[in-house]
């Protein structure tokens, strides 16, 4: 079986992606799971194209840092030629409103105006189909936010199929096991965004021990002086006492008995973030600051994913009556 998992280089890589994702993937995965980083889908709206590629980069080393086998990752843009013919097969297999009635859509385009967001905006569900549908992925674990595009890859799966000839597996969104929800440190309200740009809430994987400890310190929290695991009454307590529990395997609960004070458990947490993070750091720095370990790995990657697909690819250009 084969579970399919992408993370986008919108921003810098943060503690919410590792403790949320990543270690995650890395603990509980299996031989045939695949992860790629999604720089594609990173296009959908105004980006800087040299920071796309280095976050990239940044991101696959991530990755390998946390423990992620180096052959089952690749970089989504070393696949564009494969992707971009498979992406117009299922285009011409879609319908306008399939497209538009996506939830994703609809919210960042009512945000931008329709008339200003991208059609690529409108269009990226299909190539999220094409990843999934591509590497013959049976799986793909998704939040609520995603769910709707891994039915969008189902329905093109089968409509292809049917229309064409059985060439695509038809794909099953499935609920990842729980894991840290971290919120941003300075606004609880809302979930740690690497793409936001104001950092003071955020921290990063690649932050030094000393700007960690002063993001925690500031961290948001109430007056009312009450260290119990109330989410909905305190969330930036309720925040921190999940981080130091995702870090030290406990439950939220049990940690906050051990403490008398905000500033102690936000000592706490900055400690328990340090250290956890501290080999992940290690280890992309030398990832990044060793370009040809990094460029081999991703290579190889290349090739494997491109070997996988090939087949799938050839099959549906020739059904279609292209290839």
């Amino acid at each position: 079986m084969t579970r399919l998992s992408a993370i986008t280089p919108s921003g810098h890589a943060h503690v919410g992606n590792y403790l949320g994702a990543v270690r995650r993937w890395a603990r509980e995965g299996s031989a045939g799971d695949l992860y790629f980083v999604s720089d594609l889908h990173a296009m959908t709206t105004p980006y800087h194209p040299q920071r796309l590629r280095a976050r990239a980069r940044e991101l696959l080393a991530v990755l390998i840092a946390a423990g992620i086998e180096p052959d089952q990752v690749f970089v989504q843009s070393d696949l564009i030629r494969q992707l971009g013919a498979l992406t117009w097969l299922l285009e011409c297999a879609c319908s306008f409103g399939e497209a538009a009635r996506m939830t994703q859509f609809k919210d960042k385009a009512g945000a931008e105006g329709r008339t200003a967001a991208r059609v690529g905006l409108l269009t990226y569900p299909v190539l999220m189909a094409a990843d999934i549908l591509l590497q013959g992925a049976d799986e793909v674990p998704v939040g609520d936010d995603q769910e709707q595009h891994v039915e969008l890859a189902r329905a093109l799966a089968r409509r292809f199929n049917s229309t064409y000839g059985e060439v695509f597996v038809v794909p099953s969104a499935v609920t990842p096991a729980a894991a840290a929800r971290v919120r941003d440190l300075a606004d609880p309200a809302r979930k740690m965004d690497k793409s936001r740009s104001d950092a003071v809430g955020v921290v990063y994987i690649l932050d030094d021990p000393d700007m960690v400890r002063r993001k925690v310190k500031r961290a948001v929290t109430d007056s009312l002086g009450r260290l119990e695991y109330r989410p909905d009454e305190q969330p930036g307590l309720a925040n921190l006492l999940e981080i130091l529990a995702a870090c030290t395997g406990k439950a939220p609960r049990e940690v906050a008995d051990g403490f008398d004070s905000y500033d102690r458990l936000k000592e706490a947490v900055a400690d328990a973030l340090i250290e956890e993070l501290r080999p992940i750091r290690d280890r992309v720095r030398g990832l990044l600051d060793d370009p040809l370990e990094l460029d081999n790995i991703r290579a190889a990657g290349a090739v494997r994913a491109t070997e996988r697909g090939s087949h799938r690819l050839e099959s549906a250009l020739r059904l279609a009556g292209v290839g």
